[in-house]
């Protein structure tokens, strides 16, 4: 058996008669593999970076353009009984051909193609090309056969297999790639190979099973006169052949009889260390091993995965309250602390593993658990799975169906079922992914969004998500649940009761976004789900990005470029709404940056914890979004450069395991203690009323005793909760090392807090600079930006408030030191008042 890459020695160039410009039409540049056109234009000096500025409208016609890929390569020797062509990840719409002579095609970016070559190949060098029609071209003319259907945006995404995000979002450009996205090379190889392992993992009475179903296929089977192999199903002969496989020092092994396709052995080791998601317990992961050996012992094949022992159950019991969505893993209930994913990047080949290794460990130090892949983006790689499995942190990945009608006629319901299977197989070994969603909000939209009269009854992918899916789901991976949207109430499982809303809080899982599009985000409270998967609030990135992506001179909320990277649909006026809300008019575009962000940090902390108080009637917060994929304003944590905004500070307070929060209740206040932890939480705790000066009016101590994955609620009492100077008081909340919550009685614009007054020392450290802040006056979400001094600089902590003489320090990472007098002014250093 042999593998040879086919990375090297590309070549790209424009078909001619396209709407390539003139220095791109005339001539072949280098081409990187994995990669994609757009990075290949940007290496060679052809286009503007697309992220700059407007840049990316003037590069429209990428995606309106046809494009060659090509290469030659010395064909393997040897006496191999087959020659494939394997193409990971084709982007998107493909012909390929070896020496002049057409292998196979391909139509969808989100699986691979095997296509038979050995009748094309000849001794020595071989010419290899990979021809890309143009993305728009394919996906108009199956909306002009099929009839169009209603989407999110002006744009026919849902009409070809392609990261529907490539055409753009709210949140991201429209930059409609092609290329050879993923691995792609030759295996050469005789009698039979492991054409899937799909391992099915289960623990019951202390034992661990690993189901191994393995599909053969074999040389003798025969070829299309495509050049692919021949469909599964067809009559096949050769030899019996041994699979073989081993995990935690336990075997199985299962003879495949001459002619036949299929085996599934079993494993089972006693007693096996479980996996469990991050701040459970360990995530201890195993080597399985399969092995497929011929009639005479010479091993055929190979395939690895690291698995995990753990089972994972959807609970969805009707109750008092409506009916259940919580994640339970190894049978106990998972308090989802969760972010949705976007992809990193809108060019995937820069998604590097030490890219998404750096991510997860945001993701993680942000105390998040789960993290949800979005249906309009793209099936994850192995790399993020095997990263999640390393860490514990649990994914639910949707099938990639988002904000369209999607058809169900053919090309498409096959490519469909195609993909479906073969990601589904994929990611069966991975002990992180916990929950299969059918689509993104496509339910919802069909109910609520005009949808109906609109389709006239034509197809919308109601089949995809309510049968198809599900029935693939259950047939190579009953292991784990699958939910059919995002939201979803569950109602169609419901025969003869009446119909309940797709988003109905109190059923299966809801998204909010009223608030934000139309609504304060106190408005948060006024819902009690039974799990959130999306919800956010937006705000522009870091400094240092801003500056980087665009030119704008000076930089105003409204300037060309900040308008350019601001694509929510009024984004800038429901900014200033929740602005006005909250805070006093911005002075400045420095604080106009400062408030927006810490806006969305507030919003987005109101919610969390508001959710969280309401454990176990609700057992889920997904916030929109942990990630960008460009410089652009959005509801992201963490900006397109990879920058912490506030909310990232403000998540890890909230999304903290033992979480101290001051709620509304019955007309007062309450304190609520969550542990989400497996211990019992026992702390002296005290609630105080006080004014801005520091002085106590009131107080009130508390012995906290909150149950392993529990939670307390105090009603506090009236000479806490009534203020006598609601625009000059405050609340401070204090339970050990849990920190400190708040509670104010008076908006930020209306409050009467006094002038900012400190003293600031700043000292060196190792790899940085340590900035003490001792208040002299009160000091309302103190927050240090040292991005705006150097552009690689980070800060360990922010959104700080103080009370008259406490003190606060930041440690600074920087490549060298910062001058002290600016750290310690603004803007760099931030406080409301």
């Amino acid at each position: 058996m042999i593998r040879q890459s086919l990375h090297e020695g590309w070549l790209l160039r424009a078909v001619a008669g396209g709407q390539a410009p003139p220095q791109v039409a005339s001539r072949s540049v280098p081409a990187s593999v994995p990669g994609c056109v757009h990075t290949d234009l940007l290496a060679a000096g052809l286009i503007p970076d697309p992220y700059l500025d407007d840049n990316e409208t003037a590069l429209a016609w990428i995606g309106r353009t046809d494009w060659v890929y090509e290469t030659t390569f010395d064909a393997p020797t040897g006496d191999a009984d087959r020659v494939d062509l394997v193409c990971a990840g084709l982007d998107t719409v493909a012909t390929l051909a070896v020496n002049g002579v057409e292998v196979g095609r391909a139509e969808n970016m989100h699986r691979g193609y095997r296509f038979a070559v050995a009748d094309a190949l000849r001794p020595g060098a071989n010419t290899l090309t990979v021809r890309f029609d143009s993305p728009y071209r394919y996906a108009e003319a199956h909306r002009d056969r099929l009839g169009d259907r209603p989407n999110a945006y002006p744009e026919p995404f849902h009409f070809i297999r392609k990261t529907a995000c490539n055409f753009g979002w709210d949140w991201g450009p429209t930059l409609v790639t092609a290329g050879i996205w993923q691995e792609i090379g030759l295996h050469a190889w005789s009698t039979a190979r492991l054409a899937t392992v799909r391992p099915l993992v289960t623990v019951a009475d202390g034992v661990g099973r690993v189901e191994v179903v393995v599909e053969i296929e074999r040389a003798a089977a025969g070829q299309t006169t495509a050049g692919q192999a021949v469909a599964s199903g067809q009559a096949t002969a050769g030899e019996p052949v041994t699979v073989r496989a081993t995990v935690a020092g336990a075997a199985a092994e299962a003879v495949v009889a001459a002619g036949e396709r299929t085996a599934a052995l079993t494993v089972e080791v006693r007693d096996p260390a479980l996996w469990w998601p991050r701040g459970y317990g360990d995530q201890p992961l195993h080597p399985l091993d399969v092995r497929l050996h011929a009639a005479d012992g010479r091993e055929l094949d190979a395939w690895s995965r690291r698995i995990g022992f753990r089972t994972v159950r959807l609970d969805t019991a009707p109750d008092a309250y409506g009916s259940a969505f919580t994640l339970v893993v190894n049978d106990v209930p998972v308090f989802v602390r969760g972010a949705n994913w976007i992809p990193d990047d809108a060019f995937p080949d820069r998604v590097t593993r030490a890219r998404l290794a750096h991510r997860f460990d945001q993701a993680v130090g942000a105390n998040i658990n789960l993290l949800r892949v979005w249906g309009g983006g793209r099936y994850e790689s192995e790399d993020f799975y095997e990263l999640a499995d390393s860490l514990g942190l649990l994914v639910q990945q949707d099938f990639l169906f988002a904000c369209a009608a999607y058809p169900e006629e053919e090309p498409f319901r096959s490519e469909v079922e195609a993909e479906a299977r073969e990601q589904v197989t994929r990611l069966a070994a991975h002990p992180s992914l916990v929950l299969w969603t059918g689509n993104n909000e496509n339910i919802w939209a069909w109910h609520d969004w005009g949808w109906q009269e609109r389709l006239a009854g034509r197809t919308w992918g109601r089949g995809y998500y309510l049968e198809l899916l599900p029935a693939i789901v259950a047939e190579l991976d009953p292991t784990r649940p699958y939910w059919p949207g995002s939201p979803w109430s569950g109602w169609s499982d419901r025969p003869g009761s009446a119909e309940i809303h797709p988003n109905d809080p109190a059923h299966g899982s809801m998204h909010i976004w009223d608030v934000w599009n139309t609504d304060d985000y106190t408005k948060y409270r006024e819902y009690l789900p039974r799990f959130v998967a999306e919800f956010g609030y937006q705000a522009p990135p870091a400094y240092a990005t801003l500056r980087r992506a665009i030119s704008d001179d000076p930089l105003a909320p409204d300037s060309p470029g900040m308008a350019h990277h601001q694509k929510a649909i009024d984004g800038d006026a429901k900014l200033r709404r929740g602005l006005d809300a909250h805070l006093p008019p911005p002075a400045d575009f420095a604080e106009w940056h400062y408030f927006t962000q810490l806006n969305q940090a507030r919003a987005i902390q109101l919610g969390v914890e508001h959710f969280r108080s309401h454990r176990p009637v609700c057992m889920g917060a997904i916030v929109w979004q942990l990630n960008d994929c460009w410089p652009v304003t959005s509801w992201a944590a963490v900006d397109g450069d990879g920058r912490r905004k506030p909310l990232w500070y403000a998540l890890r307070r909230a999304y903290a395991d033992r979480l101290l929060t001051v709620q509304p209740r019955d007309g007062g206040l309450a304190l609520v203690a969550v542990n989400e932890t497996g211990q019992p939480w026992r702390a002296p705790a005290a609630v105080t009323r006080v004014t801005a000066d520091g002085e106590p009016r009131a107080k009130s101590a508390y012995d906290l005793d909150v149950p392993a994955y529990g939670k307390v609620e105090l009603a506090l009492p009236a000479d806490l909760a009534r203020p006598e100077e609601p625009r000059r008081e405050l609340l401070v909340a204090e339970a050990g090392d849990a920190g400190r919550a708040f509670w104010f009685f008076a908006e930020d614009r209306d409050a009467d807090w006094p002038a900012a007054e400190y003293d600031a020392t700043v000292e060196q450290v190792d790899g940085g600079q340590r900035v003490r802040v001792t208040a002299r006056t009160f000091l309302r979400d103190l927050t240090l930006f040292p991005d705006r001094l150097d552009p690689a600089a980070e800060v360990d902590e922010a959104l700080v408030t103080l009370l008259p003489g406490e003190s606060a320090t930041f440690t600074v990472r920087a490549p060298r030191p910062l001058p002290a007098a600016a750290l310690t002014a603004r803007p760099v250093l931030r406080t409301v008042n």
